[in-house]
């Protein structure tokens, strides 16, 4: 995750620190962990595949006309619809009512419980291409708790809404990256814990699917920044963290020093002062490790004249 900075302290007092002060691409090498995963097509919608009309739209016409004759069918006997799908179950005034399993031509099938002609309460649902959704229903939507297990991608654990992810869940990805918190009509929206692969941590807020706002970042290399985010990129005022003890308090514009910040070194040394794209710039006052401070103007990165103290 992002750019290590393992150099070695080999700077004077006089030189800049952006060697090892750097923090850019803190989460941009970690490449498709923040994409969505919303399952818009979850157990129904199939417009995500080309096609315009939910599975369950499809024998409409004919299940009303079924309810409109007042036949009696009879439970658990294989009745076969226009469009090639075969119910299997129990029927209340011609009705799907209780529980029964649909399947439908391209092979997808939903088993469970139905309540007058709709999916609703327990029940799972596979498509053909090997998903499945586990969980509850209302009104043919996924609805409350379930489980989504994308065929070898993501599966997802947690609450829905309209058949969106809404609420609390947790999201893993087959290669052991995991998110844990808040939802929101299919994006992650709220607080939430983001555990990459190498054992790095982002714990704080996220909007639209991405790191949005306060937050944490713990590396795995020991590196951590605390602060503030934009669309998963340092972005305002925070601060970050080496192993070894150098650390820079301030201000940042998408992943880069930028306006008033400090650096200090464990040996005493410090700067204070102005950064432009993450180099000092302008004034700024240097401290020594001897405890000496002058006042000094930079360009980019480098001191080019000493003003008076």
């Amino acid at each position: 995750m992002g750019a290590k900075c393992s150099n070695e302290c080999c700077c004077t007092p006089d030189e800049a620190p952006t060697t090892y002060a750097n923090s850019q691409g803190a989460l941009h090498e970690e490449k498709g962990h923040n994409d969505a995963h919303t399952y818009e097509e979850s157990a129904l919608n199939e417009d995500a595949k080309g096609k315009t009309t939910s599975y369950f739209d499809r024998e409409v016409k004919e299940l009303s006309a079924l309810k409109a004759e007042g036949n009696s069918l009879q439970n658990h006997r294989e009745h076969r619809f226009e469009s090639g799908a075969v119910y299997v179950g129990q029927w209340k005034d011609s009705m799907r009512h209780g529980n029964g399993k649909q399947t439908w031509p391209d092979g997808a099938t939903y088993e469970g419980q139905w309540k007058e002609n709709s999916a609703a309460g327990n029940g799972r649902f596979a498509h053909a291409d090997g998903d499945v959704f586990i969980g509850q229903w209302a009104s043919n939507v996924a609805n409350g708790c379930g489980i989504y297990y994308h065929k070898g991608s993501t599966t997802y654990k947690g609450q829905w809404r309209g058949d969106l992810q809404d609420g609390y869940g947790v999201e893993t990805w087959i290669e052991g990256a995991r998110y844990e918190g808040s939802f929101r009509d299919g994006q992650k929206e709220g607080y939430g814990c983001y555990h990459w692969v190498d054992g790095s941590v982002y714990t704080g807020k996220w909007v639209d699917n991405v790191i949005d706002g306060e937050g944490t970042y713990q590396a795995s290399d020991g590196r951590r920044f605390r602060g503030q985010w934009k669309e998963s990129v340092i972005h305002g005022i925070g601060m970050y963290e080496w192993p070894g003890g150098r650390e820079y308090a301030g201000r940042y514009i998408a992943d880069q020093k930028h306006g008033f910040g400090v650096f200090e070194w464990p040996d005493g040394r410090k700067y204070e002062g102005h950064w432009a794209n993450g180099k000092q710039s302008g004034q700024g006052r240097y401290t020594t490790k001897d405890g000496v401070t002058k006042l000094a103007y930079w360009e980019d990165g480098r001191r080019v004249q000493d003003m008076p103290s």
